[in-house]
């Protein structure tokens, strides 16, 4: 399938101010792309990338005095396929781990693993595999909070979102996280683009969102404790320890935003002169 997705944004400052950008979509889904994947900014400034030690590509720019707008729009092609599921998949001891993959095992700033270990191993009571183990915590942490978009903040950890019982897709994210590296299953975050592509439409403005991968078996899985069901059309942006390391933006002075729009629409050209919502399909 194809799918037409961007986003704009635009900030308002009083003064330059230093901007870093994870806006891209990752190189894993770079060979997707359908047509150029540019980000536009206006007025003009100048954008240079590197990719950080996650593999994600970042932008850096100066937001000149009074503000920008940051725009993209592109198609890429998805298999339609939803997130692979595995229930054979064993977990690993942590001995016979890939080096790089241990790094997924430690707390970061949202994800305190200390915190929540006995949680953890009495969420897993009984469950001897690897998918199984997943599959608890995620059901654990999509029950034990509730989706509150109002109250979404950036110093909720996973401890004190366990505690509050609500939370945004981060916190769903952080939560099943942290209970994972507590019984030592490496995971790590994933942000990017989940439009409402397969499911019945939601009545809310499109936003980017957050799940996370679990290794076992051999390889990252995905896993979703939000919605907690495999979905189609999950186009990642960045991966990390946490949203620490996976923000869409980061100032470095103040910048207030003053718009946000993300489109996901599964769309039958490569057609993008016609508005996001002029060439979407309609809704299985």
């Amino acid at each position: 399938m194809l799918i037409r997705t961007g986003f704009e944004i635009a900030f308002e400052t009083d003064r330059e101010v230093p901007v870093l950008a994870l806006l891209n979509v990752h190189p894993d889904r770079q060979a997707d792309l359908r047509t150029p994947e540019v980000l536009n900014t206006e007025p003009s400034v100048e954008v240079s990338q590197y990719r950080d030690f996650y593999g994600n590509i970042c932008s850096r720019f100066v937001v000149p005095k009074g503000g920008i707008t940051l725009s993209s729009d592109f198609i890429i092609e998805d298999s339609g396929k939803p997130d692979p599921v595995e229930p054979s998949a064993q977990q690993h001891r942590v001995q016979d781990l890939p080096d790089e993959v241990l790094h997924y095992l430690m707390s970061s700033r949202y994800c305190e693993v200390s915190k929540l270990g006995d949680e953890g191993w009495d969420i897993i009571a009984g469950h001897d595999t690897g998918w199984s183990r997943v599959q608890a915590i995620v059901d654990a942490a999509h029950e034990r909070l509730e989706f509150d978009y109002q109250k979404a903040s950036c110093e909720r950890t996973a401890r004190s979102a366990f505690d509050e019982r609500f939370g945004v897709c981060r916190d769903f994210a952080h939560l099943a996280i942290t209970l994972c590296r507590a019984v030592n299953i490496p995971a790590r975050y994933c942000t990017g683009y989940l439009g409402d592509i397969g499911i019945e439409p939601i009545d809310a403005p499109m936003d980017f969102s957050a799940w996370f991968e679990a290794y076992i078996g051999g390889r990252w899985y995905t896993f979703d404790a939000r919605h907690n069901t495999p979905r189609i059309a999950r186009i990642v942006m960045a991966r990390g320890r946490d949203a620490t390391d996976t923000a869409i933006t980061t100032a470095f002075g103040e910048a207030r935003l003053t718009k946000f729009e993300v489109h996901t629409d599964e769309v039958n050209s490569l057609d993008l002169n016609a508005p996001p919502d002029e060439t979407a399909l309609p809704q299985p």
